[in-house]
């Protein structure tokens, strides 16, 4: 297998693409295969019939070999051996079950290096992972919209030095859609299949077409960093994509929040505080259990239903076990659970406050009425760093943090200088490039904002 020379620079691109060059990881026909021109001519024919032209079908990435799980410490070991032997970027991926598990713990961890091969790797089975480190942490590790797989991978000791986020990437690229499959089509030309992306990974044994989608999620995605990587470089875009890759990496865990239960979906229709006693102890029943069995906990009581719970008036479990709108698969196989939580509820002293006592931003549609200039600051803003994130052909909420705008509008600095603009900035995480493009976009509206005339109250008279 020919390969290709180490990349000791992250931007730097080799002349030749594997996927243009390597047939034995991958299986995929080509544009000049015979069955894809006959397949292509037959799909014109019918297309003829139609008012606008078919767009031909992509060619479905596919695996040579078949997939299988590391799931001993001896065939782990060979595969370290072969990873370390490797050398260039590495493409990492993980699969959870969210949605299905109450834990956010990794369930397969997918590895791709050039020269070393795929490894899909059981980290039930496998629960030391100090090796793996050791043999590719000092390499670059390519990952797909990677702080959503950074935690899970950092539970098990696996953390990158340098990283190369492809979803990321294309989005400072300027690629209109940033899914892995979309990337894949837009980079490689390929159809990559996403059916099995919201699975239940902690299915034991996992399904065969299961771990081909695994595999397939990181072969592809060195070719995918080679391709994102020409068109960041041929956008001037290098140093911006640079820095945000390290930010993700520094990125701080958020704290855990105070009263996580006021997050459940629907609590604005609960009204009073005995009302929201019983939310908040039936959400931390739910939450308990749900932790307990290992279950996602809106698997066995719905949001919905703690609200629905709240709102209705009762003095009996016979009264819960009516309620049409209490349902969910633990509904009423832990009724006894649940309505232990709504006495607790009804009988505590604890009441909790109407408002959330966190400290927050009030959302930007009620600053009108609540802080009239900070909406003038907040609308002033916005165009101008549309118009700067247009001229740069990336998001706008990659130019800035909607979250950073909203706090230095809510609460700007006294001095409203480009310099005063730009320190504010980075005591809130911008990036120095991000602080560049915009701090002075940022301090003229403010400026004019608060230069703009109060509109006087209306005469009655």
């Amino acid at each position: 297998m020919a390969e290709r020379p180490p990349i000791t620079d992250p931007f730097v691109v080799p002349p030749t693409s594997r996927v243009e060059t390597e047939r034995s990881a991958l299986d995929f026909p080509r544009v000049g295969n015979p069955s894809v021109a006959a397949a292509d001519a037959a799909a014109d024919e019918v297309a003829a019939h139609d008012a606008l032209p078919a767009t031909p079908a992509l060619p479905a990435a596919r695996l040579a070999e078949k997939p299988r799980v590391i799931d001993t410490r001896e065939e782990f070991e060979r595969a370290v051996e072969a990873l370390a032997a490797a050398t260039g970027p590495v493409a990492v991926d993980a699969e959870r079950a969210s949605g299905f598990r109450y834990s956010q713990r990794a369930y397969l961890i997918q590895v791709y290096r050039r020269g070393a091969g795929t490894m899909l790797i059981d980290p039930i089975a496998i629960s030391d992972f100090t090796p793996l480190q050791a043999a590719i942490g000092d390499a670059e590790w390519v990952l797909h919209a990677a702080s959503q797989d950074l935690p899970c991978l950092r539970e098990l000791n696996l953390e990158p030095a340098r990283l190369f986020d492809t979803e990321l990437g294309a989005r400072l690229a300027g690629m209109p859609r940033v899914g892995l499959g979309a990337v894949v089509e837009e980079t490689l030309g390929l159809h990559l299949a996403k059916e099995h992306s919201a699975a239940d990974w902690s299915t034991r044994p996992l399904p065969e077409s299961w771990l081909t989608y695994a595999a397939l999620d990181v072969e592809l995605l060195l070719d995918v960093r080679d391709r994102i990587a020409e068109r960041l470089n041929d956008a001037g875009k290098r140093v911006i994509a640079e820095q945000e890759f390290a930010a993700v990496l520094e990125r701080p865990t958020p704290p855990a929040r105070a009263e996580p239960w006021r997050r459940l979906s629907g609590i604005s229709s609960i009204r009073g505080q005995r009302a929201l006693a019983v939310a908040r102890e039936l959400w931390r029943a739910r939450d308990a259990f749900a932790q307990d069995v290992d279950t996602a906990p809106g698997r066995l009581l719905p949001d919905a239903s703690i609200v629905a719970a709240a709102r209705t008036p009762m003095t009996s479990k016979r009264d819960l076990a009516a309620l049409k709108t209490f349902t969910g698969r633990a509904s009423r196989s832990q009724l006894d659970r649940w309505w232990a939580a709504i006495e607790r509820g009804l009988s505590t002293d604890d009441l909790p406050t109407l408002r959330s006592g966190e400290e927050s931003i009030p959302p930007p549609r009620s600053w009108a009425d609540r802080d009239p200039v900070a909406d003038r600051r907040y609308r002033a803003a916005r165009p101008r760093l549309q118009e700067i994130a247009d001229e740069l052909a990336l998001p706008v909420e990659n130019l800035v943090t909607p979250e950073h705008l909203r706090r230095l509008a809510w609460r700007p600095p006294a001095d409203l200088t480009v310099a005063g603009i730009a320190r504010a900035l980075t005591d809130i995480g911008a990036r120095p490039w991000q602080i560049d493009a915009t701090a002075q976009a940022i301090a003229v509206a403010f400026v004019e904002a608060h230069q703009e005339p109060v509109e006087a109250p209306a005469d009655d008279s």
